[in-house]
């Protein structure tokens, strides 16, 4: 952000990061869990939390041309976003002629050369459908972007369930996905009330939040179809934050 530019959040206007990627799923999902206070546990939620932890350990770790941040925070005064990365590895960057390649690397305390960021979010399921977990990346990039004055074409997201990496291309599309979403987080912590669930949706059954949701209750489906629903209803993996 240039220095001349009047930045249009203030710290205390500064809203969680994590809550795009609720957002990006359901908009009652993050309502319920960042209005409301209200989250419950299952084993996949859990299970999630634990790999969290070991990423939350705020340290880093030098490997060759690798640097290793853990439980960076991050920030974007432009977009009103507060959070944490799961990890930032720093890749360096070979030199080039007339400066090439300096628009995507930084400079980094106590190193030598250029480094390149590539943020990694580590999931515990498997990859989604939807592409709430591509936001929360992209959001994560675009934070570290300001605060480090430089552009991030990638990312990945870790799955735990399959132990390996998918590689996220930050483009146009999704970084407008995620300022969209960024903008519609905001309206909704100002207007401050919880939105009524969308009919007929599918991922309502993989919710971990479904019994204080009451999606067919509060959708106004009668009390019969929802009981039968909710009797019906067998609990799937729904990953570490619910979706």
């Amino acid at each position: 952000m240039n220095s001349s530019e009047k930045a249009p959040f203030t710290d205390e206007e500064l809203v969680p990061l994590s809550g795009l990627q609720h957002l990006a799923y359901c908009e009652r999902q993050w309502a319920l869990i960042h209005l409301e206070g209200q989250w419950t546990e299952n084993r996949f939620t859990v299970e999630g939390n634990i790999m969290h932890e070991r990423t939350d350990q705020t340290d880093t770790e030098v490997r060759s041309d690798t640097r290793i941040a853990r439980g960076l925070r991050l920030r974007s005064l432009r977009l009103g976003l507060v959070g944490k990365a799961d990890v930032v590895e720093f890749h360096r960057v070979t030199e080039q002629p007339n400066g090439q390649g300096s628009a995507t690397s930084v400079r980094l305390r106590g190193a030598s050369g250029r480094w390149r960021p590539y943020p990694v979010e580590y999931k515990r399921g498997r990859p989604k459908r939807e592409r709430c977990d591509e936001v929360q990346l992209c959001a994560q990039a675009l934070c570290l972007e300001e605060m480090l004055c430089t552009t991030i074409k990638r990312g990945a997201l870790f799955y735990g369930q399959r132990r390996r990496r998918k590689e996220v291309e930050l483009d146009q599309p999704l970084r407008q996905e995620t300022e969209r979403l960024t903008r519609r987080l905001h309206q909704l912590m100002s207007d401050g009330h919880t939105p009524r669930p969308p009919a007929g949706r599918q991922r309502c059954r993989n919710c971990s939040l479904r019994s204080v949701c009451l999606p067919n209750a509060a959708s106004g489906g009668s009390a019969e179809h929802y009981l039968r629903s909710y009797l019906d209803h067998e609990v799937e993996d729904p990953g570490e934050t619910s979706p």
